[in-house]
């Protein structure tokens, strides 16, 4: 079965900066998995991707070619937090993120959490 992770928009960015093979570390991590964006999360993704230096952009292409989309549960909320937040928990899959307040409220549910680390790779977080 392949496990699907949540991605937020800090998330992506680190694992970009970083210059880590995504499909390698989520591999490792995993086995096979697919990468789901929320379309809140894209926008913000494309914002953020606006800010930064040209040479510092975010691979929307890449980004495109990774993940499926995937509807947000609660349109009443268009926070991609929340929604990512509600999503998690509803499916029970976890959510690639740097976000300390995020990281923070996923734990408290229970919500596995996949981080970016300074050595290039992705681990499952065991404790904040």
């Amino acid at each position: 079965m392949v496990q699907k992770v949540l991605l937020d928009a800090c998330g992506w960015a680190a694992v970009i900066d970083s210059g880590m093979n995504i499909d390698t570390e989520i591999g490792r991590v995993f086995g096979p998995a697919q990468l789901v964006l929320l379309d809140s999360v894209k926008e913000e993704i494309e914002q953020l991707n606006h800010q930064r230096p040209r040479n510092k952009n975010l691979l929307l292409p890449l980004l495109e070619k990774k993940t499926e989309p995937i509807e947000a549960l609660d349109a009443d909320s268009s926070h991609p937090d929340d929604q990512l937040v509600s999503l998690a928990t509803e499916l029970r899959i976890p959510v690639l993120t740097v976000d300390v307040d995020l990281k923070r409220r996923l734990y408290e549910l229970g919500i596995p959490i996949l981080e970016v680390t300074q050595n290039q790779r992705l681990q499952l977080v065991d404790s904040l």
